[in-house]
């Protein structure tokens, strides 16, 4: 658990002792549409509608009730831009384990907001690159029982459409890894370091390829020892995620000179879940 998670966690926990009442959902679209869920930015934190499926619940070990019911947070780790376009991701986690994946894309600087891509159950997304308008990934994986089935999701509309490609071959024996780094050299190929973990009864860390723009990856080579891309993605240095504990929420910035400006807010309580 990261630590803005775990003092973010701490502070809601304090509120919701003192004040039982969610934030109100912004609008959504109406079930069954076809259109995006649209948020718009008034200035103040912006709250995702609270989704409570059953089957999310239960695959998360989560057993809500109405006398204890199930607190749900949202947690952002990571933000990219370029020109007017944002993308944001995270997750809705309970106090201990992750319930689903979000990612948010603003095509006006943060004044709107969409989800551009369903929630993925017990999954977690990071580390956004944007290569130019059109193309761009965010990697991810379940996270339950243990890091495995690894995918990128993948945008070659500027983020209009998303579409999620698995790492591993259909019907592999073993599914456990997570993406430990991964580049994309332009618009058609990349590479990624996948960490089988410890208890793998091969090689704990492989190199994959792709030469479709993350449609298909192909193995390259295996190792006992970590392994480097020849080109490792560089940090951002113009975007940040900062959990802000006054206002309970993350705050998306962008750096102007020595200052960063908030584009946006998103709330971490979102409320509960319960029969």
């Amino acid at each position: 658990m990261s630590v803005g998670r775990l003092v973010l966690i701490l502070i809601c926990a304090r509120a919701l002792a003192a004040q039982d009442t969610p934030p109100a959902p912004q609008p959504s679209a109406p079930a069954g549409a076809s259109a995006p869920r649209i948020i718009e930015n008034t200035g103040k934190p912006l709250a995702l509608p609270l989704e409570c499926a059953e089957e999310d619940l239960r695959a998360a070990g989560l057993a809500c009730s109405e006398d204890e019911p199930c607190a749900m947070y949202l947690e952002i780790t990571n933000l990219e831009g370029l020109g007017n376009k944002l993308v944001a991701v995270g997750n809705v986690h309970s106090s201990s384990v992750t319930v689903n994946s979000i990612l948010l894309v603003s095509d006006d600087a943060g004044r709107t907001w969409r989800e551009a891509f369903e929630r993925l159950r017990g999954a977690t997304l990071d580390r956004i690159q944007l290569l130019d308008a059109e193309n761009g990934w965010v990697p991810g994986q379940l996270m339950t029982p243990l890091p495995q089935e690894p995918f990128v999701l993948v945008t070659s509309d500027g983020g209009k459409t998303w579409r999620r490609r698995g790492i591993l071959t259909e019907g592999a024996e073993n599914r456990v890894g997570s993406i430990q780094q991964y580049f994309f050299t332009s618009k058609d190929s990349g590479s990624l370091i996948l960490d089988r973990g410890a208890g793998s009864d091969s090689d704990r860390y492989e190199l994959y390829d792709s030469q479709d723009g993350g449609d298909s990856w192909t193995i390259k080579e295996t190792n006992q020892k970590p392994l480097r891309l020849k080109r490792p993605p560089a940090i951002s240095t113009e975007w940040r995620v900062r959990a802000d504990g006054a206002s309970q929420s993350f705050h998306l910035e962008h750096r102007q000179g020595d200052r960063w400006t908030s584009m946006a807010a998103f709330l971490v309580k979102l409320g509960v879940c319960k029969p």
